[in-house]
C-alpha cells in the first residue's frame, strides 16, 4: 500500500541549495571547507546532490548503511563515517566511506587489516574529547601516541587529521579556548610526523557562531554541517544571528485535522504517568477548542519541534500518534479534514525524514 497523501513533508531542494551556498561560499572565503551532514534528510540523495552542488568537499552520515545507499545511488564525492566505527562493521566501513572519525586503537588495527585486503587507502580523523564527553581521546598523549602509530605502522590508514564534538551530549559551547587546543594537539603531531595534517575539524553547526564572529582558531580548517544548511533555525532561535538570505522553511510538514471538539484544557481525574512513563503538568485555561492531527511521537519526536504556521494555534501536546492543537485562537476556523502546516526544529526533521508513514514530496 501506497502512503496517503497526508501526512507529507515538503522539502524545498532550492532553498537547501541557497542555505548550503551562502554558508560555504562564507566559510570558504574564511579558509574553512565544509562536508555537508545528510542525516537530518535521512540521508537524501537529492539532497545530498544540492549540498554537492553548493561546494561542499563531502557527504557525511553517522551510519554506513545510509552512506553505502548513497554510493548506490551515484554519489561520488567522499564519503565521511561521523560515528567511530563498529568492529563488525569494519569491511563496509572501507567500502563504502573514503574517510572515518576514530576513536579506538583496535578499530583502527582492523581498518588497517580491512583497507589492506580491498587495496585501498582508508583516510582517518582522531577524535579528541574536549569536555563534551561523547567519542575520543580525551587523553592528549594517547591520542598523539595512536597518530604515530597510524603514521609509522598502519600502511593502509592515511592519519588525514584531529576532530572534536562539542554540543551534542555534553551541551558544551564550542569556543576559542577548547579549539585553540584541538589546533595545539595538530600541531604537535604535524611536527612529530613531519608533515601538516590536512583536516583540523572543528565541529559542526554549534561551531558557527566563532565563524561568525571572527573568532574561529587559526588552523581550523574543516567542519561538519547539517543543521545550519537544512534548516538554518538554531542559529537564529538559540545564537541570535539573523541569518539574512537564509531559508528556515526548506521543510515543512502538512498534516491532516481528524478531530475538532471543545474540551476541557486539564485532564479530569487522578493524573499519574503518560504512554511514555512521564507526568506532565496542565495548566488550566479553561474550555477550549482542540484538534487533534493524525500523526504523533513516532513520527516528530517532541511535539515541541513543531511550530504551527497558521497564527494563533499552539502545540499542546502529542502521544505516539496524535498531536494535540489548541485552534481556539487560529485566526481561521479549523475543521476537520483540513491541513496545518508545521515548519521544524531539527528532532522533527530527524523524525519525519525517516518515518515510513510520512510522504516525501521534493519541490525543485
Amino acid at each position: 500500500m501506497e502512503n496517503t497523501a497526508y501526512p507529507n513533508l515538503q522539502i524545498d531542494l532550492k532553498k537547501i541549495y541557497q542555505n548550503a551556498k551562502n554558508l560555504v561560499s562564507f566559510a570558504n572565503t574564511n579558509g574553512i571547507n565544509i562536508t555537508g551532514v545528510v542525516k537530518g534528510s535521512d540521508s537524501s540523495k537529492e539532497v545530498a546532490k544540492e549540498f554537492i552542488k553548493a561546494g561542499c568537499m563531502g557527504i557525511a552520515d553517522s551510519r554506513i548503511e545510509k552512506l553505502a545507499k548513497l554510493k548506490e545511488e551515484g554519489i561520488k564525492e567522499d564519503m565521511m563515517l561521523l560515528r567511530v566505527p563498529m568492529l563488525c562493521e569494519v569491511e563496509q566501513v572501507v567500502r563504502y566511506s573514503e574517510i572515518s572519525l576514530n576513536s579506538e586503537i583496535v578499530v583502527l588495527e582492523a581498518l588497517n587489516i580491512e583497507a589492506n585486503n580491498q587495496n585501498k587507502i582508508h583516510k582517518v580523523i582522531l577524535m579528541a574529547d574536549l569536555g563534551d564527553l561523547r567519542e575520543g581521546y580525551i587523553d592528549e598523549e594517547e591520542l598523539i601516541k595512536t597518530a604515530l602509530h597510524i603514521e609509522t605502522k598502519l600502511d593502509n590508514l592515511h592519519m588525514y587529521g584531529v576532530g572534536t564534538n562539542l554540543g551534542c551530549f555534553g551541551a558544551i559551547c564550542p569556543d576559542e579556548s577548547n579549539l585553540g587546543k584541538l589546533v595545539q594537539i595538530s600541531e604537535k603531531i604535524s611536527a612529530l610526523i613531519g608533515r601538516k595534517l590536512e583536516i583540523v575539524s572543528g565541529g559542526a553547526t554549534t561551531s558557527l557562531p566563532l565563524l561568525f564572529d571572527s573568532k574561529m582558531p587559526k588552523g581550523i580548517n574543516h567542519l561538519r554541517v547539517g543543521e545550519a544548511m537544512l534548516l538554518a533555525r538554531d542559529l537564529i532561535d538559540l545564537w541570535g544571528y539573523s541569518m539574512e538570505g537564509y531559508h528556515t522553511d526548506t521543510f515543512v510538514l502538512e498534516a491532516q485535522v481528524i478531530e475538532v471538539k471543545e474540551k476541557p484544557s486539564h485532564p479530569i481525574g487522578r493524573i499519574f504517568v503518560d504512554a511514555f512513563g512521564n507526568t506532565p503538568e496542565y495548566e488550566d485555561k479553561g474550555i477550549r477548542k482542540r484538534a487533534l492531527i493524525a500523526l504523533g511521537k513516532k513520527d516528530i519526536g517532541h511535539h515541541d519541534s513543531l511550530i504551527p504556521k497558521l497564527k494563533g494555534i499552539t502545540v499542546e501536546g502529542s502521544s505516539s500518534d496524535h498531536v494535540i492543537l489548541d485552534v481556539t485562537d487560529a485566526v481561521e476556523e479549523i475543521h476537520v479534514g483540513d491541513i496545518i502546516e508545521f515548519e521544524l526544529y531539527y528532532q522533527a526533521m530527524l523524525y519525519l525524514t525517516a518515518s515510513t508513514s510520512v510522504k516525501k514530496v521534493y519541490l525543485y
